[in-house]
Order: structure tokens, then C-alpha cells, then sequence
């Protein structure tokens, strides 16, 4: 199976990273550096944001509404995430796994006393 129809279906972020790595092997050349990776996230993220803001938000399309797949704008985040991540030696599954340990201890009552949120 090649880097890009290789099994997804419980597909696990460890998976998820191996996978991008292999595409980088096979069709990436190399990882871009660090840096043109954050940029390159910025731009991914200013994507995400765009249609965001006229798909939820209150903006709206210029002209026509062009076909839009949100999925893909989001693929398009996590797959740079993921590179830099394999890049700079980041186990994203451990990383998470702390990540929302540290969420939980931290915020256990406090999205659930906040008023705010109260429907």
C-alpha cells in the first residue's frame, strides 16, 4: 500500500504520524525546515479561518459561493501539525495523552461552574 491509500480505519495518531512521514519519503522530497513549516501552518490556519468566518461566522462570500470542504481545510492543519511534530521529535499521541491530563487537573470544575456556559 502507498503513503496515500495505505488503512485508515483506526487509524491512530502514531499511525497518523508514520503515515505523513512516508508521504514525506515518497513525495515530499524532504520536510521543508521548521520555520517554512510554522509559516506554512499560518497560512493553513488563515484557510481554516476564512471559511470558518462565512461558513459559521459573520462574513460573507464575495460573489458566488464557491464549493468548500471543511474536512479538508482541517486535513490541511493537521497534516503540517504532524509535520512538524516528526520533524522536531514530538510524540503527538503522548504529547495529547499530558496535554489533557494537564486540561483536566487544571480546568475540572471550571467550564462546569462557569455560568457563561450554563444553557
Amino acid at each position: 500500500m502507498d503513503a496515500v491509500t495505505e488503512k485508515t480505519v483506526g487509524m491512530t495518531v502514531k499511525d497518523l504520524q508514520a503515515m505523513v512521514d512516508r508521504w514525506i519519503q515518497t513525495y515530499g522530497v524532504r520536510y521543508f525546515s521548521e520555520m517554512t513549516n510554522l509559516a506554512v501552518l499560518m497560512e493553513e490556519v488563515g484557510e481554516l479561518a476564512r471559511l470558518m468566518a462565512r461558513e459559521y461566522g459573520e462574513q460573507s462570500f464575495k460573489g458566488a459561493r464557491p464549493p468548500s470542504d471543511l474536512g479538508d481545510e482541517i486535513a490541511d492543519v493537521l497534516f503540517v501539525l504532524t509535520c512538524i511534530a516528526n520533524q522536531t521529535g514530538v510524540d503527538l499521541e503522548s504529547a495529547m495523552i499530558r496535554n489533557l491530563k494537564k486540561k483536566t487537573d487544571r480546568d475540572r470544575d471550571r467550564h462546569r461552574d462557569n455560568p457563561k456556559l450554563k444553557v
